[in-house]
């Protein structure tokens, strides 16, 4: 219950009496209360729908074979994806190796990262950090740093994983001969509690909300999931399309884009606040002009 930020229920669905707010429904799981207190105080009416759960792989052989190759130096370069997924990592190996061993193996290694949150870890733990991908800290910007590291041809390297591995991103690291081994930490799956999705789905179906917001690209995938269980895809589409749409930064908004949504706003910075803040301001006139082409 997201008591803190006096947001609305998604089995509630907000007033459309109250015309000088925007009504927005954001699908953000971990972060939930703080997104709903972002937006109210910014001004909206907030609807906190989870679309995610994170499931951590604690049976994990692939992190087991990865800790004993690393403690072997069979590694050359290291990439890290996220944060909270170097915490994670650390914890499963820890139940199998020593820590001090674990994190001068690390500082061996030439380290990359996708972006700040990463590079904190790592920072606190002491290891190094060679180079870090730029804003919007997408897999094209951290591609192109390991571009500018050097060749990647027979180079040996670990990728932490987080969520759905980027294919992509592999792809074109395979087609620049490296030799590369995934070190997968956690996957997504849907929420155990349904209700509070579907209810959205529904609310905005009937054209109950003003702006959607997109925090990840998993999210695109586990809502439109939802929404084609109860039969209502290509309604909840079409709905979604006459909202602002709001994107967090390029990943997620590739997504909406290639599942058939059209993304109106996206902030220069990848963060929550300057998304909510975007929106706010900028998303009544959009609203409005998405409203008066559906009447004509």
């Amino acid at each position: 219950m997201l008591g803190k930020a006096n947001v609305q229920n998604s089995s509630h669905p907000v007033s459309r009496d109250d015309t000088d707010r925007l009504k927005i429904c954001s699908f953000e799981s971990r972060r939930g209360e703080e997104m709903a207190s972002l937006i109210e105080r910014m001004g909206g009416l907030a609807t906190i729908a989870p679309s995610m759960r994170e499931i951590p792989l604690g049976e994990n052989p692939e992190a087991f074979r990865f800790g004993e190759r690393l403690l072997n130096q069979e590694f050359r370069l290291m990439v890290f994806l996220t944060g909270v997924g170097a915490r994670a990592l650390l914890e499963v190996l820890e139940t199998r190796f020593p820590r001090e061993e674990i994190l001068a193996a690390w500082d061996r290694c030439v380290t990359i990262v996708r972006g700040p949150k990463p590079h904190a870890v790592l920072r606190e733990w002491g290891v190094h950090v060679d180079a870090r991908a730029p804003e919007p800290n997408t897999w094209r910007e951290l591609l192109s740093t390991l571009d500018d590291w050097g060749a990647l041809q027979s180079v040996s390297m670990a990728v932490q994983e987080y969520g759905q591995p980027n294919e992509l991103l592999y792809d074109e690291l395979q087609r620049r001969g490296a030799v590369v081994t995934r070190v997968p930490v956690y996957r997504w799956a849907l929420p155990e509690d349904l209700n509070p999705l579907e209810n959205a789905i529904r609310a905005c179906e009937k054209g109950e909300f003003d702006a959607l917001l997109w925090t990840s690209a998993q999210q695109v995938h586990h809502v439109l999931e939802v929404a084609d269980r109860m039969g209502l895809k290509i309604q909840f589409l079409q709905a979604a399309n006459r909202c602002v749409i709001g994107s967090i930064g390029p990943t997620a908004t590739e997504t909406l884009i290639e599942q058939g949504l059209a993304p109106d706003l996206e902030p220069e910075h990848p963060k929550m606040g300057p998304l909510v803040k975007l929106v706010c301001e900028a998303g009544l006139p959009i609203v409005a002009r998405k409203q008066l082409i559906t009447k004509d």
